[in-house]
């Protein structure tokens, strides 16, 4: 938690142009410090799922008027675990892996480092090494418990179902016909044995691109521990560096994943 207390702080100096010997957050809470950012998709019948997986129901118990006179409603919800803005838990590709509730909050909290491969990808796209090398010859190597995203520009697709998945058939056979952006293999392994990032997440349906029959690169993020974040939002809104990101899964015992609420802070100054 050093670093999130860390980042108030100065979040706090820039945002109120003092620092007192007591910590003021007010820059963070009413804005005035900078702006939140939602990177999370909403929840309904239209979310986009993985092809093979339940989607999103919703179902109503009450809703009205009681015999007492106050209004009341109330709903079952019913999703798989990996759809939507989602969290993978290492677990989910590797067996002794971390499962959701044991993800350490200073897994899902921290600085953000946005990679933006958009000028390049196709539906075919894998991020390269040297994508990597391309962000860190301006900013630097990727933080030390930085949140890496990167953005494939894929979010401007949600939430036609044939123009981000790449097919709009449902189950098995539909599988086959998935293209979209992911991460290398080969970088993922670089990531994982060259950097010491929290989390990484991507604004497509998976961190393994479309095509990939072996989910190579959900073996070696998973396997490292990292867990990660699919279907994120409006990743064009941060800058590459300077944002702050708090990810909040439900916490599901055992859980391979879960629904997650990604907001990310940018500081006044910060521009995407």
């Amino acid at each position: 938690m050093r670093e999130l207390l860390t980042f108030m702080t100065l979040v706090s100096f820039v945002g109120c142009g003092r620092v007192s010997g007591e910590a003021d957050y007010s820059g963070v809470f009413n804005h005035s410090g900078g702006r939140w950012i939602d990177l999370s998709y909403t929840y309904s019948d239209q979310t986009i799922y993985w092809p093979t997986a339940s989607g999103f129901s919703l179902e109503e118990v009450a809703y009205g008027e009681t015999e007492q006179g106050y209004f009341y409603s109330a709903y079952n919800v019913s999703t798989a675990e990996h759809g939507g803005t989602h969290l993978d838990a290492p677990i989910h590709f590797s067996r002794g892996g971390m499962s959701t509730e044991q993800i350490p909050l200073e897994r899902l909290i921290g600085p953000a480092a946005v990679v933006d491969v958009s000028a390049q990808t196709t539906p075919d796209y894998q991020v390269s090494i040297a994508d990597m090398e391309v962000w860190e010859g301006v900013h630097g190597p990727i933080p030390e418990g930085a949140i890496l995203f990167i953005r494939t520009g894929w979010g401007e697709r949600w939430p036609n179902r044939l123009r981000y998945l790449g097919t709009e058939k449902v189950g098995a056979e539909a599988v086959p016909e998935l293209h979209f952006p992911g991460i290398h293999p080969e970088t993922a392994r670089w990531i994982i044995e060259e950097r010491a990032v929290a989390a990484v997440g991507i604004d497509t349906p998976s961190i393994d691109f479309g095509q990939s029959s072996g989910f190579e690169t959900h073996l070696i993020i998973y396997g490292g521990n990292i867990p990660g974040f699919e279907n994120v939002a409006n990743l064009e809104a941060l800058p590459e560096t300077g944002a702050f990101v708090v990810a909040l899964p439900m916490k599901i015992a055992g859980g391979s994943g879960g629904p997650v609420r990604i907001v990310a802070f940018v500081p006044v100054g910060s521009r995407p």
